[in-house]
């Protein structure tokens, strides 16, 4: 199909609405209606996202584990959705009615998980645990209550989808719908983050959610009626659910894509987190930041879809790209936004301190997220063919991406950054983006991953893929000591900050430790002192292990939440009185740190034979545990730091 044969955003028709019949004049006006729809739709799956998120997470805890289980399971769920819909349902059924019931359905699922998930808690707290049960309780958990919902929302795209043809012109009005969803998905992100939640409740917020899916399905079925579907001759034969020719490589880039863009992701949560400040709106403007990245980036690709030639080498270039987007964020996270002369505690509100935030986070983000946007409706032109379902053509598309992500954010956030730190995981990334590049313009060319182009063209390519990887991912530095010490007061403390003789990058924290110059050592956790040796600092954290064994009449078995420095730990396990004391600390790299530098200011904690580390989350254990404490303590957490009110729900 040639370029003249485009249909406008106003709703004018091109060529293909005579050529195919299934656009028809009347349709192709329908289509930007039906990007206003997926706004909707991107909206009340975000909402929903970032609820069920909050409501499992006081069940099944905040830990790794339980975050990537919540994860892997909402992502999988989407994944599924994506290419089992051209399976079960027939393509000779109207797109709009199928996204209908889709929508309405989900809205229904929404209520039942509000209503259903408190009992069900109940359940799992019996039985829950830690070990390889507690993991496949969360899992089976999750997986009941997320996958219906998350595989109804996955079918969304391939649903109407079907609405135009499989050729490049057709699919670029998929990029529009795709982008459709993400800015859907920003506002909705927002919309919870900053006020359902922070004003309301989750059941607030819930029924928002299920008023849009009400309203969004109300409007499809009305067009439905009005509009008459005609489907393809071949619209259920067996080839339109095959991989097309030359498919496989573009599949496998855009999955690894899908591996850098949601490992980036995790990364720039982690770092901007210390520059920002672990608090619930932090995450809420990284995620908006990176869905506008996307959004913008898919609305692009769109229109570059329906003008350039060789699409597979646009996504190619794209992904090459990628590798200086990730450098770009490396340096603003590393060497840029930490010293940007900014104090926090000078803004008068936090709104003030919103505004420049939102800055940060666009200035890292933004650049990588419009590339791996971008990506997306180039790879549907790339792989587009008219004898294919439409449906299935962007569920295979969109199923590669979602299992490249799910690779990335599980891997780098549970296994990558507390092996290796964010340093080697960006140069990591990059490693991959390079691949992912290779596979479209190197050797691999041709289309055929069996089988190697080796000419001038290729062999430059790759030559230039190879040394941008190796120049770029040089360039990445490693994060300063500074913002791990004192997070978004790191310019402060540029001229006065002691020597930082520790930096420490773990599962779930980075750690620093301090010496000033009379030997005193503080410990900081996310970017604040946590304890000090100061003798002020020292008392205080004794006091509260003393009074924690005075209360009771016979403390005998006593659980610290929040290990720190150990000071309060240590002051609780010289009691003569205590036999078992239990430390439940969800970071793994805390023990480790604290027994080398702290030793002598907690007599020794860490080792000593009544002292029992249990590595999780502190709500988590005490609600799953069948062991008995006489007294717990914790030191006052930040109520206003992410998943530290949560245990305060007790």
């Amino acid at each position: 199909m040639q370029n003249t044969e485009v249909t406008d955003m106003t709703g004018a028709t091109d060529n293909a609405a005579a050529e195919h019949p299934a656009i028809s004049a009347r349709s192709t006006r329908l289509l930007p209606l039906l990007v206003f729809l997926f706004v909707g739709s991107g909206s009340a799956a975000l909402i929903y996202e970032i609820v069920w998120f909050q409501m499992l997470s006081l069940i099944i805890g905040s830990s790794s584990i339980s975050l990537g289980v919540l994860l892997a399971t909402f992502m999988g769920g989407m994944c599924i959705g994506s290419v089992g819909l051209s399976y079960v349902v027939s393509a000779k059924r109207h797109p709009l009615r199928v996204y209908a019931a889709l929508e309405l359905t989900i809205g229904v699922l929404g209520l039942l998980v509000l209503v259903a998930l408190p009992w069900v808690g109940g359940l799992y707290i019996a039985i829950g645990g830690s070990g390889l049960g507690g993991l496949a309780a969360r899992a089976i958990l999750s997986a009941l209550f997320l996958l219906p919902p998350t595989i109804l929302m996955g079918a969304t795209l391939p649903a109407i989808a079907r609405w135009v043809e499989a050729t490049p012109t057709g699919v670029s009005w998929l990029g529009f719908f795709y982008g459709g969803n993400i800015t859907g998905a920003v506002c909705g992100s927002l919309l919870a983050g900053f006020y359902l939640l922070r004003e309301h409740n989750s059941a607030v917020a819930t029924y928002a959610a299920v008023a849009i899916n009400v309203a969004v399905a109300a409007i499809a079925f009305l067009l439905a009626r009005r509009v008459e579907h005609q489907p393809r001759s071949h619209a259920d034969d067996s080839a339109t659910t095959s991989v097309p020719a030359g498919a496989w490589p573009i599949l496998i880039a855009i999955g690894l894509s899908g591996v850098t863009a949601l490992g980036a992701e995790v990364v720039w949560t982690r770092l901007l987190s210390l520059t920002l400040g672990g608090t619930v709106y932090t995450f809420s403007l990284i995620l908006a930041a990176f869905l506008m990245g996307l959004g913008l980036g898919s609305g692009t690709g769109s229109f570059l879809a329906r003008t350039i030639r060789n699409p597979r080498q646009a996504l190619g270039l794209c992904q090459l790209a990628v590798i200086a987007g990730l450098a770009w964020a490396a340096y603003a996270l590393t060497t840029a936004l930490p010293y940007w002369p900014i104090d926090p505690s000078l803004a008068i509100t936090p709104v003030n301190n919103f505004q420049i935030d939102l800055v940060r986070c666009l200035v890292t983000v933004l650049p990588g997220a419009f590339l791996w946007g971008l990506s997306f409706p180039l790879a549907l032109a790339s792989v587009a063919s008219e004898k294919q379902d439409t449906g299935h053509l962007v569920g295979q598309v969109y199923a590669a991406n979602t299992v490249g992500a799910i690779i990335g954010a599980m891997s780098i956030s549970l296994l990558v950054i507390g092996a290796i730190g964010t340093q080697q995981t960006q140069r990591l990334l990059i490693g991959v983006a390079a691949l992912s590049s290779l596979i479209l313009l190197g050797p691999f060319a041709a289309g055929s991953l069996r089988k190697l182009t080796l000419n001038a063209r290729s062999l430059s390519a790759t030559a230039v893929i190879v040394g941008a990887a190796v120049v770029f991912g040089a360039s990445v530095d490693p994060v300063p000591g500074l913002l791990v010490a004192y997070g978004r007061y790191a310019a402060t403390w540029v001229q006065s900050a002691g020597d930082i003789i520790y930096v420490g990058e773990g599962t779930h924290a980075s750690l620093a430790v301090s010496r000033e110059g009379d030997g005193v050592l503080s410990y900081h956790n996310a970017g604040k002192i946590q304890a000090s040796s100061f003798p002020q600092d020292m008392r205080l954290q004794r006091m509260l292990g003393h009074f924690t064994t005075l209360v009771p009449d016979d403390p005998s078995s006593v659980l610290v939440i929040g290990m720190g420095a150990g000071v309060t730990a240590g002051a609780v396990s010289i009691d003569p009185r205590v036999d078992r004391l239990t430390i439940a600390e969800i970071e793994p790299l805390v023990p480790e740190v604290v027994s080398e530098y702290f030793a002598d200011h907690n007599f020794g904690v860490a080792t000593n034979p009544k002292v029992e580390i249990r590595i999780d989350d502190g709500r988590h254990f005490l609600l799953t545990t069948d062991e008995t404490f006489d007294a717990i303590t914790s030191d006052p957490l930040d109520p206003w730091v992410k998943g530290a009110a949560n245990l305060y729900t007790l």
